[in-house]
C-alpha cells in the first residue's frame, strides 16, 4: 500500500516540484496551498506523513502542526522552510515537528529523510502488530506470559528483556536486525555500554536455545544479528 503525504506548500512551482518528486518514490500526495486547506484535508483524510512549509498564508506551518496534534499524537511531521534561524528550529520542535529541512535542500538527502520517517512508522505499526505467543522449532515462547518451553516441558522464565529481544527476533525471523536498532526498541537508546549488556541477554537467548540445534541467533558481523530455524 502507498504511504499517503500531505504536503502544504504555498509557493506554487516549488509545492509542484516536491509532489513531482515524492510522487516519482512511489508516494500518494495532497497539495495544498494554505494552512487552512491543509488542515481541512488532513481533518477529512488519513495521511502517513505531513510536509509543512512554515510562512503560509491563513495558518503558519507551526500553528498548523500544533492544530494536528491536537487530534493526532503520531504522525510523523517535517518543517519545509527558509528559515534556518536556532530558535525556529527549536519553535518548531515545540509545535510538535519531528524533523526540519531547510531551503533550499539537497533532493537524495530529503527523500532519505522522508524515507527513513516513513520506515520509522511502518516498525511503529509491525510492533503494535506482534504476536503474544511463538514456535520456534521445538520451542515454544509466550511472550506475554515471559515463558520459554521447549518440548512441552514445563517453562523456564525469562526477564522482560530478554523476552522483547526474543520478540524482535520472533517477529522478524530470518531477517538481519541491526544492533542499534534492537537497543532503541527494547532500552530506548544505542549507548555503547548497554550494548554491552544486551550481548550479555543474547548470549543467555543462546543458552536457553541451544537444546534445539536447528535455531541460531547468528552474529551478522558489523551489523547486528540473525534468528534463523533451519527446516
Amino acid at each position: 500500500m502507498k504511504h499517503k503525504i500531505l504536503l502544504a506548500e504555498d509557493d506554487p512551482n516549488l509545492g509542484f516540484v516536491i509532489k513531482d518528486l515524492l510522487q516519482g518514490e512511489g508516494y500518494k500526495v495532497e497539495l495544498c496551498k494554505d494552512g487552512q486547506a491543509a488542515l481541512k484535508a488532513f481533518v477529512n483524510n488519513n495521511f502517513d506523513l505531513c510536509i509543512l512549509d512554515v510562512m503560509m498564508p491563513r495558518k503558519d506551518g507551526f500553528t498548523l502542526a500544533e492544530d494536528i496534534r491536537k487530534s493526532n499524537k503520531t504522525v510523523p511531521i517535517i518543517f519545509l522552510t527558509a528559515k534556518g534561524m536556532k530558535e525556529d528550529v527549536v519553535k518548531g520542535f515545540k509545535a510538535g515537528g519531528d524533523d526540519y529541512i531547510t531551503k533550499p535542500f539537497n533532493t537524495e538527502e530529503f527523500k532519505l529523510r522522508v524515507g527513513a520517517k516513513l520506515k520509522h512508522l511502518e516498525e511503529k505499526i509491525k510492533e503494535e502488530t506482534m504476536k503474544t505467543s511463538y514456535t520456534i522449532g521445538k520451542y515454544f515462547f509466550d511472550h506475554k506470559n515471559l515463558e520459554l518451553s521447549f518440548n512441552k516441558k514445563a517453562p523456564m522464565n525469562l526477564t522482560a528483556k530478554e523476552a522483547d529481544i526474543l520478540q524482535i527476533f520472533c517477529h522478524h525471523l530470518g531477517e538481519v536486525i541491526t544492533r542499534e536498532d534492537i537497543l532503541k526498541r527494547v532500552w530506548g537508546d544505542d549507548d555503547y555500554f548497554i550494548g554491552r549488556s544486551m550481548d550479555v541477554f543474547i548470549s543467555r537467548l543462546r543458552k536457553y536455545l541451544s537444546e534445539d540445534t536447528s535455531v541460531q541467533i547468528v552474529n551478522v558481523h558489523g551489523v547486528g544479528f540473525k534468528m534463523v530455524v533451519e527446516k
